[in-house]
This record gives structure tokens, sequence and C-alpha cells, in this order.
């Protein structure tokens, strides 16, 4: 069963509960007001008769007076009024009924008889009618000798309750079907947009991820479809990613590789005594070997980091000693494009509990991107000092800098801002996730045309 007719089917049986439950309170809250009115009534019409009876009549004879007392009673009163001795023989009748009759099958008149007020209702033995009867005690000098009985038809009360409850049935089958159309109306809404999601979703199983989904409405589904869209459009962004990173790797192992088979190639066919060529082209050769080496570990890196399989190994790192020893192995490089490496580090920097291999891992990445990215004349600048808790360590350069449309992304797997350069594009994402694994923090801010800083925090403890 769809979601739509689940929620119209629970819309549905909540509702008739609903409305079945009022149509009972209801009726039966009407039948009771109009049948105890008319108990009230003619209740108190019984009880101001035998009150006046009591007061004006109580020291005559009942059966003698029972003419003058009907018609007292019966002139203040549109109810069937009858006349009972102590015996429950009726004496008079409003309505002409012959006297003589013995009244005690009815329970109002057995009641009051015994001095307490009484009330029955049933059917009138001659027409069938629903009727309704009180019977009153009418007392004399402290006894009981007779009882007043009003009684009052109930066909218009019967048919006004019937009215009401037709009605009262028909607003509730009509309170029902709006509330149906508006569940259908509700879900149709719904449904809609899960079956915008549903087919968006198909279509991106089927590795189409330039599909967006339509956000109909301001709500969790809707928050559901600016998150389905988000993610097609990143993944969409990690294809192009991955397909310009296996573009640039498989120009930058083929860089090398022909430069390697080149040389081979020369050294073969040239003179062995032809030692300048022979050992500069055993340098290229080492070189571009170092190179394919470096690459090939960024993607063995990236693979163990991206299946949660690389370990860090934390042991005593004298940061002072590990900076100042970075900085003497990149001086060379740095000095050969003509820029100037300078290394500032707080004195008594503390020793760490850190992964040494990969700190310097980090730092040689921090390092080289800014040798990639700084010209002729520029400086880099590798500075250290302490923080409450942690050291901050920074790498800080005057190359091109980074658009700020670029900086945002630098560290997501395989983005390199600028294609032509080379590079895996892995350097800053290791470099973070490696930080990550220290329980630090990388942060990056840059200005275009005028340089990078790079800063990451290490726990001191």
């Amino acid at each position: 069963m769809g979601i739509q007719k689940r929620l119209v089917g629970s819309y549905f049986v909540v509702i008739c509960l609903t409305v079945l439950i009022l149509e009972i309170i209801l009726n039966v809250s009407v039948r009771y007001y109009y049948f105890h009115n008319i108990e009230e009534t003619l209740m108190n019409q019984a009880e101001l008769s035998a009150s006046f009876f009591q007061q004006y009549f109580g020291d005559q004879d009942l059966e003698e007076q029972s003419d003058r007392l009907l018609k007292g009673f019966a002139s203040h009163s549109d109810a069937q009024v009858q006349i009972i001795n102590v015996e429950g023989r009726l004496l008079q009748d409003s309505n002409g009924l012959q006297g003589d009759l013995i009244m005690t099958e009815y329970i109002d008149v057995q009641a009051a008889i015994k001095g307490q007020p009484g009330s029955w209702k049933g059917a009138d033995p001659n027409t069938e009618e629903a009727i309704y009867a009180v019977s009153y005690p009418l007392q004399a000098n402290g006894n009981i000798v007779g009882g007043v009985r009003f009684i009052t038809s109930l066909t218009e009360t019967i048919h006004t309750v019937k009215q009401i409850t037709v009605l009262l049935i028909g607003v509730g089958i009509i309170v029902i079907g709006i509330v149906t159309l508006l569940g259908l109306l509700l879900s149709w809404t719904i449904t809609r947009s899960i079956k915008d999601l549903k087919q968006a979703a198909d279509q991106m199983t089927e590795g189409d991820f330039s599909i967006r989904v339509h956000k109909r409405y301001q709500d969790e589904l809707g928050s559901l479809a600016d998150t389905l869209n988000m993610m097609a459009s990143r993944i969409s962004k990690s294809e192009q990613l991955k397909n310009d990173f296996i573009a640039s790797v498989s120009h930058e192992l083929r860089t090398p590789l022909t430069s390697i088979k080149g040389w081979a190639i020369t050294l073969k066919a040239s003179e062995v005594s032809n030692q300048p060529l022979f050992y500069d082209g055993l340098d290229i050769i080492e070189s571009e070997s170092d190179r394919l080496t470096h690459m090939v570990d960024e993607l063995l890196d990236f693979s163990k980091l991206d299946n949660g399989r690389i370990a860090v190994h934390f042991t005593s790192v004298d940061l002072t000693e590990l900076l100042q020893h970075i900085g003497r192995q990149l001086t060379p490089r740095a000095t050969r494009q003509g820029i100037s490496l300078d290394v500032k580090i707080e004195e008594h920097l503390p020793v760490i509990q850190a992964d040494e291999n990969r700190v310097k891992q980090v730092m040689i990445n921090l390092i080289d991107n800014s040798l990639k990215f700084t010209g002729s004349s520029g400086r880099i600048f590798i500075t250290a000092h302490t923080v409450p808790g942690k050291v901050v360590i920074s790498v800080e350069d005057t190359g091109s800098g980074i658009a700020e449309t670029d900086l945002e992304n630098v560290r997501q797997k395989f983005y390199k801002g600028d294609q032509q350069a080379s590079g895996s594009g892995l350097g800053l994402s290791i470099s973070e996730q490696i930080i990550k694994l220290h329980h630090g923090e990388l942060r990056i801010s840059s200005t275009l045309g005028k340089g990078t800083i790079v800063q990451f925090d290490l726990p001191i403890e």
C-alpha cells in the first residue's frame, strides 16, 4: 500500500471515529435535554398542584372536590391531568377518560400513593402514542389521600429529536467528506514531492548526476530535495575532479617515464667514455624516479586514508630539530629557484607526541606547494610558536596566492586550481587528514597575487 493510501486511510479512520464519538455524545445530550426539560416542567406543575391542594383543600374530601381540583389544575397546563385516590383509582381525567380505572399498574402512580413523586415513559394504551407521565402525592393533615398525574405526548419531542439527529448525522458526513478531500490533497502534496525525489534518485543510480529535484515546498521534503541536489552537485564535481585527476596523473606519469626512457636510450647509444653525459643522464633518471615514487606514495596514502586504513604511530618528537632539518633539506631546492627559505622557530618548543614521519610529510607537502607557486626572488617563512595546549606551525609564502573561488576547494581530493601545474592534487587533502589524525586543525588563508599562509595545530598533550 502506497504512502498516499495509508495517509488518506489513516485520516479517514481517525475522522470517522471522532465524528462517531461526537455524534453519540451530541445525540445523547439532545435527548437528555429535551426529555429532562419535559420531566422538570411536569414535575414542577405537579408539585405546585399538590401544594395548592394541601393549602386550600386539605380539610376537604378528595373525591368530592376532584372535579373542582381538575378544573383548577388543567387550566394552568396543556398536559393531560388526572386525579387519583389513595387506592390508585382514577377519579377525574381532563381528557374525559372514564373514572373507576385502577392506575396502580403505572410505576409513577405507585410511587405517588406511597408518598413519593414518580415518573413514567411509555405508550398510551388506547392510541399507542408515546407519552410521559409524572405523579405527585396529595397530602391532607400529614396523610396521603391520593395523587395528581400530569401526562404529555412525546410525539413532537421525538420528531424534533429525530430531526436534530438527522441534521447532526448530515453534518458529520459533510465533515468526513471535507476531511477526506483535504487528506487527499495533503497526501498528494507529500507524495508528489516523494515521487520527484524517487525519480531523481533512480536517475542518479543510473549515473546521471545532472538531474536536479524541483523544490516544491519549504518543509522537510524541501530540505531533503536541497540535500539531494547538493549531493548530486558534489558528486558531479567529484566526478569531474576524478576525470581531471586521471588526465593529470596520466600526464604526470608519462613525462618522467618519457624522460627516463629517453635517457636510457641515449646512454645506451652513447660511448661509455662520455662521462659527463653519462652522469647527467643518471641524475635525471634518479630525479624522475624519485618524482614517480613520490606520486605513487601520495596515491597509496590517499587510498589508505580513503579506506580508513592509515595509522599514525605516536612517539616523542622534538619539533625544533624536525623543522630545522626540513629547512636544511629543502633550502638547496629553494636556492636553485632563487627563493629565500627562512625558518623562525620560538625558543624552547615543547617535545610533543606525534608521528614524526607524517608530520614531516605534511611540512614537505606544504613547502613543496609554496615552492611551486612562488616565483624567483620570493620568500617562504616556516614559523612555530606555542599557545595554550598546542603548537601552531605555519608555512607562509609570497607567491601567486589562491583565488577566493578556489580557496574553499583546494583541500578537496584531486582538486588543482591550475590544471597545468604538476602534482596529483592530493597533497593538501592528505595533509589535512594527517593533522586530523593528530587531533589538530589545518587552516588556509590567501590573497591573490600576495601569497598564502597555511597553519596547522598539534596538541602538546
